[in-house]
């Protein structure tokens, strides 16, 4: 997944998080693991000082980015409507489809099922954010 990763030029600030949160080895595992990868474009979109608290805090950096990958394969042909999943952080994440249409959360995937050496990669236009526990 990393190798794919690195290679697509929309996933560069992904990639550039996993590497400061320390979770490479996480996702260069065996595997197989689906990562929903946020696009550039979604992580431009998060407000600045919610982006700037999140480069500066490994621990919540950690857990948002765990929040987008899930043990196994998941392929969208995989996903029914309405699914919940156990993300590597431990929370559930809402996986929903209609047509040819798949949901995270709140996010779309906007290119779905690039196949790497240890999983599935899916990009998605949105940072999922794990709900905070109390």
């Amino acid at each position: 997944v990393m190798a794919a990763a690195a290679q697509a030029t929309e996933l560069s600030t992904f990639y550039t998080l996993v590497q400061q949160a320390g979770l490479t080895a996480s996702l260069e595992v065996a595997g197989p693991i689906t990562v929903f990868a946020p696009t550039n474009d979604a992580f431009k979109a998060v407000p600045a000082d919610k982006l700037d608290k999140l480069s500066k805090d490994p621990v919540l950096l950690k857990s948002v980015l765990t929040y987008h990958v899930i043990p196994g394969s998941l392929k969208s042909a995989d996903i029914t409507a309405n699914t919940s999943v156990t993300t590597l952080n431990g929370t559930k994440l809402a996986i929903s489809k209609a047509g040819d249409f798949v949901t995270v959360d709140d996010g779309m995937v906007t290119q779905a099922d690039v196949m790497t050496g240890n999983g599935v990669l899916h990009l998605v236009d949105s940072v999922l954010m794990p709900a905070v526990k109390k």
